[in-house]
């Protein structure tokens, strides 16, 4: 028998136990920790909340009205606190708080519970679950269901079940539709839990999610852009840009650059983005990406679809629309048979990775800034793309080039490079324009074989080094660098060739002066980069001869 008061029935995760009221031992009993603690708490911390009701203050005093506290209150002051490792319960998850424990003991869950099921049902059981179906369309579908669990918990998973047809005409072709058996399996398994946090709901989400772009990934080659990337470029762009309200992603895939950019503005505690869009390549990413948005913040956004390059669709933003552009766009293609749009005022590259990066140009309002995600190729490559890169360069629209490990995606070994870009024009207080190099090649940790991420470590790093080098430049001083990870050269100073690619002009710490874009080192840095692109698509190239001779053994041939 428990001694908090509720004071309506049905109270749940959704209505925040408004009306409910506990007293200090209730706090202790459903938090995990001993009476004396919740003392402590409240005599350390001014925040802590109040007593709504009056009392003698002590839970053991007989005759004595014993002072109670709103439960909602308290579940949102212990949400901020985590246990201890060396504290968790058997089968709690690390980054468990107080608040997980509490609000579970409250609905008579367990702390961790919904995140303990969706790695089984995403895991161990998955095989056995799906049967026939598809590891990415059975993932899409358990998403889609812990999706409703988070943000409509009460009937969401139900109402899926009981709409079976509907959802699967909304969400799922014809040919690939979902056992309404499994619906109901999934969904049945996700209505038992309770007392999950917000934290614990959006942990059990992405951790779908990251297991459905994996597979997804590997069945349509999609390089969905990796977590630690995702936040270098929007934590960034936050710091720099702060009071943007038209923040735009024309190539969204999965909807991570936008989810990122408003986690790194809730971190700052800047003002809400009153306008976020963007576009994504197909149906079903609009579905996941949508999804994501509302998961993480509650925007219910609907964003449109788009080709693979804008060159196919150059008025579908105005220019000079967005005050932030960040995005991860399709590269190594080709743009045939397209009239040169309007904004190739730099040069007409055929490759869409400069259709993109001068559409994001074209596209920002003045003192606007962008990051795109680019090829580490783009920034040495002669003929087309060095034409465009020196119009970058001279217009003033280069402010920063990141280079990034190899290992960073899914599915290739190929090293990408962050491009920072201003609306051009002549930056405001110096008469002495430049371009940051940040060598961020080296950094990183390996995850697999052939995985590797930016730590929290290195991530501030080379978001420092920018917003430094913006700091700096504003009060009108130079920027000193960082021996072995960054330099600013002046625009003058890229030479021929008009290289980006920071190993040019960042020495190996410890080093008198930085490298010159000297001839052997460039040609150097390109040989280098042309071999993991072949030892790159050698290695696809054998992965398909090998599926292709899996799926002609199953024939016999």
């Amino acid at each position: 028998m428990t001694e908090f008061d509720a004071r309506r029935s049905g109270t749940g995760v959704g209505a925040e136990f408004a009306d409910v009221l506990v007293t200090r031992s209730d706090i202790a009993r459903l938090a995990g920790v001993r009476r004396p603690a919740v003392s402590n708490w409240e005599r350390r911390h001014p925040d802590f909340p109040r007593p709504v009701t009056a009392g003698a203050g002590s839970d053991g005093a007989a005759g004595a009205e014993v002072e109670r506290f709103r439960a909602d209150e308290v579940s949102s002051w212990l949400a901020r606190r985590t246990v201890a490792s060396n504290a968790l319960r058997p089968g709690e998850p690390s980054g468990t708080t107080y608040g997980d424990r509490f609000r579970a003991g409250l609905t008579g869950g367990t702390a961790g519970g919904l995140l303990r099921a969706v790695e089984r049902l995403a895991g161990p059981e998955a095989d056995r679950l799906r049967g026939p179906m598809p590891l990415d369309r059975y993932l899409l579908w358990l998403l889609y269901l812990v999706h409703l669990r988070v943000v409509e918990p009460d009937s969401g998973p139900a109402e899926a079940v009981d709409d079976w047809r509907g959802i699967v005409r909304r969400y799922n072709p014809p040919e690939k539709t979902v056992p309404r058996t499994l619906l109901a399996e999934l969904a049945g398994r996700l209505r038992l839990l309770s007392g999950e946090s917000e934290q614990e709901g959006r942990a059990a989400f992405e951790h779908v999610l990251v297991l459905w772009r994996a597979a997804h990934a590997r069945e349509g080659g999609a390089f969905f852009t990796p977590p630690s990337v995702s936040r270098v470029m929007a934590r960034a762009l936050a710091a720099v840009r702060p009071g943007a309200t038209r923040v735009h992603d024309p190539y969204s895939r999965t909807g991570e650059l936008l989810v990122a950019y408003l986690d790194a503005m809730a971190e700052r505690k800047g003002d809400a983005t009153s306008r976020v869009g963007g576009r994504v390549p197909d149906a079903l990413e609009r579905h996941v990406a949508e999804m994501n948005m509302r998961v993480h913040h509650g925007l219910t956004l609907r964003l449109g679809e788009g080709p693979f390059t804008p060159a196919l669709s150059p008025s579908a933003d105005p220019p000079g629309a967005f005050d932030v552009i960040l995005t991860n766009p399709p590269f190594g293609r080709r743009v045939e048979d397209v009239p040169p749009p309007p904004y190739w005022i730099h040069g007409p590259a055929r490759r869409t990775e400069f259709d993109w990066v001068q559409y994001a140009v074209s596209r920002l309002a003045p003192g606007g800034r962008a990051a795109v995600l680019m090829p580490a190729g783009a920034s040495f490559n002669a003929g087309a793309a060095e034409t465009v890169r020196a119009g970058l360069i001279e217009a003033g629209a280069v402010e920063c080039v990141i280079g990034l490990p190899a290992g960073l995606f899914t599915l290739t070994s190929v090293k990408t490079q962050i491009w920072f870009l201003r609306a051009p024009g002549p930056e405001k207080g110096t008469d002495d324009p430049e371009v940051l190099f940040v060598a961020g090649e080296g950094l990183g940790r390996r995850l697999s074989r052939t995985q590797w991420a930016l730590t929290d470590g290195d991530i501030v790093r080379l978001v420092g080094e920018y917003v430094t080098w913006n700091e700096v430049r504003a009060t009108g001083h130079r920027f000193p660098g960082t021996p072995g990870l960054s330099r600013a050269v002046p625009v003058s100073g890229i030479g021929r060739g008009h290289s980006l690619d920071p190993h040019v002009y960042v020495g190996p710490p410890g080093s008198s002066a930085a490298a010159r874009a000297a001839g052997p080192l460039e040609i150097r840095n390109r040989l280098a980069g042309l071999a993991e692109e072949i030892a790159t698509l050698q290695a696809r190239a054998e992965a398909a001869d090998a599926e292709a001779g899996r799926r002609l053994r199953r024939y016999g041939l």
